[in-house]
């Protein structure tokens, strides 16, 4: 075992021993509990970016394989695009985790929620490092477990309910992928992930099966990705805490769907088999309904978090747009739209989270003043927001350019239409608390805070996390060239992908008559 595969494996138990412990700890045990989040986390961080650097300097894979049964592997591996997942996981971790810290300071079952934190963690990365479909699925259906005791955390009938709906989405949703993954590696073996896909050979017999085992795929995956018609879980489980939230729409689970779609259509099919077996164009279509979907759900919804739950629906089919594009340009929008919609997601839950903690807003509508009393919570959302509508220089922009760009490279030029007028849409829902937090006055008093410290808004965990991650948001844009930007590592994926030495190559052929 190379010292590759012994980092993949330290960077697992990072999160999964500090759980586990975490378990056994009594409530009042702060400071200890919070050594082991908060030293997991940033042991996670370090390993991670090690590996980084490695892969980018030498340009290998580091790889761990484990035979399960005659035929079957348990398969880390660590390449670019599992990088980018899990770069994106473990940075957002570790601003979740003080997050929480400071949001559950005076909660019950402290310990029985970190505890399932860190295990959520762990099967997140895990399904990044997954080297096949078999040890995806394992990770997969691993998360689903360590999420639900989270949505119900509260304990109220309400996040019991919750809990319920999330479930049966999610079991059903796992069943089917199962069933795929079943028949798949009885077709082709339990092959590794590898560029361009391997099962071109099997498509002049098995067209057919590979067709249905496709959309078995997407509809196991699209569960958690929250496509059209499998999203409803999602606005349902808003009930949970506010870390909780963030962790469910910028970092766990709906990034593991899409990322679990951008691995089968790139990394088993290939793009290029999915396009002659007919199976892209529908994936791409159903990308654009639940953007334009999303969107207009979002505008009517006056509960904050459920306005930025149906945002998630609509965004994150950002990225299975780019990939169903099948084309570099578009791939890259797709990709790197995968960390800024988790930066600028995780923002704006944080925000919702600081508004209901300090001063117990919860609708839109209730929003008038605010900015006056939290500039810096206030700030930050509206830095968010606009990226999320496309405003330049944020991040939200960049993405979309790319996506743009994407679809006329792809000859799909009314995507472009889709994409201005989900814009439209984005900015319909989040310009109205934007206004009102800024122009409009409250009338009365604020409501008793429930942190003191007024000059610093809120506790200090709270605040500090939500600055930090604005900040990442408006650096992504304004930094995009540079070799740390999430567009460098990314445009470095692609161009490994589909083997141009440029990416900007891919442009010119596009427009050479």
């Amino acid at each position: 075992m190379d010292m590759g595969a012994h980092v993949l494996l330290l960077i697992l138990l990072s999160s999964l021993l500090p759980g586990v412990a975490i378990f056994f700890l009594r409530e009042e045990q702060f400071v200890l509990r919070t050594a082991l989040n908060l030293g997991g986390a940033l042991l996670k961080f370090l390993l991670i970016i090690g590996l980084l650097v490695g892969v980018y300097r030498d340009g290998k894979t580091y790889s761990l394989s484990v035979n399960l049964l005659p035929g079957i592997d348990l398969v880390l591996a660590a390449d670019a695009l599992s990088l980018l997942f899990a770069t994106l996981s473990a940075v957002l971790w570790l601003v979740t985790t003080i997050y929480a810290i400071g949001y559950l300071e005076d909660s019950p079952n402290r310990s029985r929620f970190f505890g399932f934190f860190s295990l959520c963690v762990s099967a997140t990365v895990g399904i990044a490092f997954s080297g096949n479909l078999i040890t995806l699925l394992i990770f997969y259906e691993i998360l689903t477990l360590a999420t639900w005791p989270l949505v119900v955390h509260r304990g109220t009938p309400e996040s019991f309910r919750a809990g319920r709906i999330y479930l049966a989405y999610t079991l059903i949703g796992g069943a089917v992928l199962l069933g795929a993954v079943v028949w798949l590696t009885l077709l082709a073996g339990s092959e590794p992930f590898v560029v361009g896909g391997y099962l071109q050979d099997l498509a002049a017999d098995h067209g057919t099966a590979l067709m249905v085992i496709f959309a078995m795929l997407m509809a196991g995956f699209g569960v958690k990705a929250a496509l059209l018609p499998l999203h409803s879980w999602l606005p349902r489980a808003m009930v949970a805490p506010a870390p909780v939230s963030a962790l469910l729409h910028a970092v766990a689970v709906v990034k593991a769907g899409a990322f679990g779609i951008v691995r089968v259509l790139n990394d088993v099919y290939g793009v290029e088999l999915a396009a002659d077996l007919g199976v892209a164009l529908p994936l791409l279509l159903l990308a654009v309904l639940t953007i334009i979907y999303g969107s207009v759900r979002a505008v009517f919804a006056d509960d904050l978090k459920q306005r930025l739950a149906f945002s998630t629906v609509s965004q994150v089919s950002y990225i299975i747009l780019g990939a169903a594009l099948a084309g570099p340009i578009g791939a890259v929008g797709g990709l790197v739209h995968l960390v800024h919609q988790g930066i600028m997601k995780i923002t704006l839950f944080f925000c919702a989270g600081n508004f209901a903690e300090t001063l117990g807003i919860h609708r839109v509508d209730e929003m008038r003043g605010v900015g006056r009393r939290m500039p810096w919570t206030m700030t930050a959302f509206t830095l968010a927001a606009l990226g999320m509508i496309g405003i330049p220089p944020l991040a939200g922009f960049i993405s979309k350019w790319y996506l743009g760009l994407g679809a006329l490279e792809a000859d799909m030029a009314w995507v472009t239409g889709v994409l201005v007028v989900s814009s439209l849409l984005n900015a319909l829902y989040f310009l109205p608390p934007i206004l009102r937090g800024w122009f409009s006055r409250r009338e009365g008093p604020w409501p008793d805070e429930r942190h003191g410290g007024r000059w610093l808004e809120t506790h200090w965990m709270l605040l500090l996390p939500t600055v930090t991650v604005a900040a990442m948001a408006l650096g992504m844009g304004l930094l995009a060239s540079l070799a740390i930007s999430p567009l460098y590592w990314v445009t470095f994926i692609v161009e490994f992908e589909y083997g141009y030495d440029h990416i900007w190559s891919a442009i010119f052929e596009w427009e050479t008559p």
